[in-house]
């Protein structure tokens, strides 16, 4: 599998319109090459710089498997994430540079969970189900 963004190059800024000092709006993703056999798929975009641990920005599941996730869309059900929410909330770091890891699973089948599902739980019943995975990282820093 691959993970990319038009708006974005692996390792290379995040535009500000995806950030807290933006729109914070999720960016659009192009996901290439899913195994055949996925039902489903699952993002989880976390912050491994994070100064308290790895801050989690937005987990996703459910969602159909696709080619493309559309900028400023919900494609699936929403666990919460760090701020306490349910939706994406976009690279906001206090000081320095931070990486954003947005990672893409395919798996075997849909998972049918509630909303509201913390990213460690989701990590640990996914586990069993993945078929593929890829990842695209990107940086921002507070302008």
């Amino acid at each position: 599998m691959k993970l990319t963004s038009p708006e974005f190059q692996n390792n290379k800024l995040i535009p500000k319109k995806f950030t807290c000092q933006g729109d914070d709006v999720n960016p659009p993703l192009v996901i290439d090459d899913v195994p055949k056999d996925a039902k489903s798929l699952a993002l989880i975009v976390d912050d491994p710089d994070a100064t308290t641990g790895t801050w989690v920005h937005w987990v996703v599941f459910d969602i159909p498997v696709v080619s493309k996730i559309e900028q400023n869309c919900i494609p699936g059900k929403q666990g919460t994430n760090d701020f306490g929410r349910k939706d994406y909330g976009g690279p906001c770091p206090p000081s320095g540079t931070h990486r954003y890891f947005f990672k893409i699973y395919a798996l075997k089948e849909k998972l049918n969970l509630d909303e509201g599902i913390r990213k460690e739980d989701l990590e640990e019943i996914i586990q069993e189900h993945i078929l593929g995975k890829a990842e695209l990282i990107g940086l921002y820093k507070k302008q």
